[in-house]
């Protein structure tokens, strides 16, 4: 396939504001790939080069993208920036410069998909002496060859500045339509992603085996699988009641959710955040201790990283585990702030898949492979069958400095990437006015106005994600609160992330005055959940008159955006009906 074909579809998908209409249009490109182009296909319309958990990036700067538009177009670096400076695109501008090029000498040649998905693979490889000057050099090649509408895509591709808009349950439902004829397979495809965690492969899979392929996809070890995460239920009562009047109940401990691989024979371990990106190299104290006390040849187990005070027995403040999170200093933070693993679930051990195995048994089986007493703990638990002893539990956790609890259905599987009640979490904050935090995705921004003009940012638009639908529902704007530090930070990673027009998979009625494109999650705390006809989350489809829900009085929890957490990881749109169900105890449906 010619990646000028590639460029033609990005340019309908860029243009389009219905998300039904990305999907009709990413399969039709789907379809037309051989099986050899999909894999890279799908990561270039992702606009990456491998799965997050691999962390390669292109590492194209802007200075040396306006030096290599210049040098292809034939016009002056200077000219490449005042462009820019105009367009506010990089992209546009390569577009412009390689229309009106001055240079003849090199005939435009066909690109191949995978010609030009290498090329970017070898510009991120390129690396020591002279390696910025090679890089301008394999930039300028590929845009000397490449057509004007090629250069745009080129061009934001290498910067990182894609974004067409696509989630991963788009292409998913995508790659059905153009491999299946329908929509129907997208579950079955759903389930081998969140084994995997790689949309690549699963393409490929779909391509080459079809249906029955995507259906044998199994666990391996150093391909990250997505987490299991839990719902919501207000009181003791009601968890028992849903866990069939006995459950397991675990500590709900504040801190790095890590999934842990482990190959024994080859002294390899590899860490994963919440959100499946590579922690290994923050955490050496964990991975060393995983090699020296867990008693497998091959295991991968999942569990929470904190600070934890072995003389006092007392879980340090979140505030002391954050400042582990760095890629700088590694080794003075582990001396100051030594980290315990409280093991909680094992997913795959010497060979076997343990996934589908129930609850108590995978935790036997990880407390048989485990001392315990070192690094690497278990989390606390009991098996409760009165909500009595759930209560007490409940409150002894809290009382230690935790979050709160964690119940778990004895017979349950482990259920990959989704929000089931098999795991049903139980906090403080859900009983009463709304005093949780909930995580909301920011769809754009407003300017300020003041004091404010200075930093370019005034305030948020801020939403949950809709996973019935794959879209973002706006639920509040976040105007007042902020410090100074905060307007800064806001301020300029937005502006690096500004869209001319509101992406295809933003529903919303109001506009800010700037759209964003979906990708940071911010922790909010408010009052309470209220109804308002003015947003978008929760509302009916195909009634505007019926109200959305509303956060009052919202406010920013911490300096910055979450780090661990993706669009998609934000705060659904049925968590927020049902936070709203615990906090006015009237029926909602979602």
């Amino acid at each position: 396939m010619l990646f000028d074909e590639v460029s033609r579809y990005y340019e309908r998908l860029e243009n389009t504001s219905s998300r039904l209409a990305m999907v009709d249009i990413l399969s039709e490109l789907f379809s037309k790939a051989r099986p050899d182009e999909i894999k890279n296909l799908i990561y270039m319309t992702q606009g990456v080069l491998a799965p997050s958990f691999e962390g390669v990036q292109i590492g194209m700067a802007e200075k040396f993208t306006e030096a290599a538009i210049a040098m292809a177009s034939g016009y002056s670096k200077e000219d490449s920036i005042a462009s820019f400076r105009k367009t506010g695109d990089m992209g546009l501008t390569a577009e412009e410069f390689i229309k009106k090029g001055k240079l003849r000498t090199l005939s435009r040649k066909e690109l191949e998909v995978n010609y030009v998905f290498e090329s970017m693979l070898k510009i991120a490889g390129t690396s020591g002496h002279g390696s910025q000057e090679s890089k301008i050099k394999m930039l300028v090649e590929l845009l000397a060859s490449a057509s004007p509408l090629e250069a745009r895509y080129m061009t934001r591709f290498a910067l990182g500045t894609l974004r067409l808009g696509a989630g991963d349950a788009t292409i998913l439902e995508s790659l059905s339509k153009a491999y299946t004829g329908d929509r129907n397979a997208k579950p079955k495809l759903e389930n081998a992603y969140n084994i995997c965690n790689d949309l690549g492969r699963v393409g490929q899979t779909l391509s080459e085996k079809g249906i029955p392929g995507i259906e044998r996809l199994k666990v391996s070890l150093f391909s990250p699988i997505r987490p299991a995460l839990a719902e919501r239920l207000p009181t003791a009562d009601a968890i028992l009641e849903r866990m069939g009047g006995k459950c397991a109940i675990e500590s709900k401990y504040d801190g790095f959710r890590v999934q842990v691989h482990i190959d024994r024979k080859k002294k390899k371990v590899e860490m994963f955040s919440r959100n499946l990106e590579k922690t290994t190299e923050m955490f050496p104290d964990l991975a060393k201790a995983a090699l020296l006390e867990v008693r497998a040849a091959e295991a991968i187990l999942e569990g929470e990283a904190l600070a934890y005070d072995d003389t006092t027995g007392e879980f340090r403040p979140f505030q002391e585990t954050i400042q582990r999170k760095r890629k700088h200093d590694i080794a003075e933070k582990s001396a100051a702030f030594p980290l315990h693993l409280f093991a909680f679930d094992l997913m795959y051990l010497d060979g076997e898949d343990y996934l589908g195995k129930p609850y108590e048994e995978r935790r036997e089986k990880l407390e048989s492979i485990i001392k315990g007493d070192g690094t690497i703990r278990f989390s606390d638990r009991i098996i409760a069958t009165t909500p009595r002893q759930i209560d007490k539990y409940f409150e002894e956790a809290v009382e230690s400095g935790l979050e709160g609890i964690v119940a778990k259905d004895l017979h349950a599987p482990y259920i990959a990437g989704a929000r089931k009640f098999s795991w049903i979490k139980l906090k403080r904050s859900y009983k009463g006015e709304l005093s949780d935090t909930v995580d909301l995705v920011i769809l754009g921004y407003y300017l300020g106005k003041g004091q404010r003009t200075e930093f370019g940012f005034g305030g948020l638009l801020a939403g949950t994600y809709n996973e019935n639908r794959d879209v973002f529902e706006t639920i509040t704007r976040i105007g007042t609160g902020f410090s100074e530090k905060q307007m800064e930070t806001l301020g300029s990673i937005l502006r690096k992330i500004k869209v001319a027009r509101r992406p295809a998979r933003v529903d919303a009625l109001i506009e800010p005055h700037f759209w964003v494109e979906p990708k940071y999650v911010v922790t909010v705390r408010a009052d309470e959940i209220t109804r308002s006809p003015t947003h978008t989350c929760g509302k009916p489809e195909g009634k505007p008159d019926e109200p959305g829900f509303a956060l009052r009085f919202p406010r920013l929890v911490s300096d910055g955006v979450r780090e661990d957490k993706g669009a998609e990881d934000a705060t659904t749109t049925k968590e927020i009906a049902e936070m709203y169900n615990m906090q006015k105890k009237v029926k909602v449906t979602d």
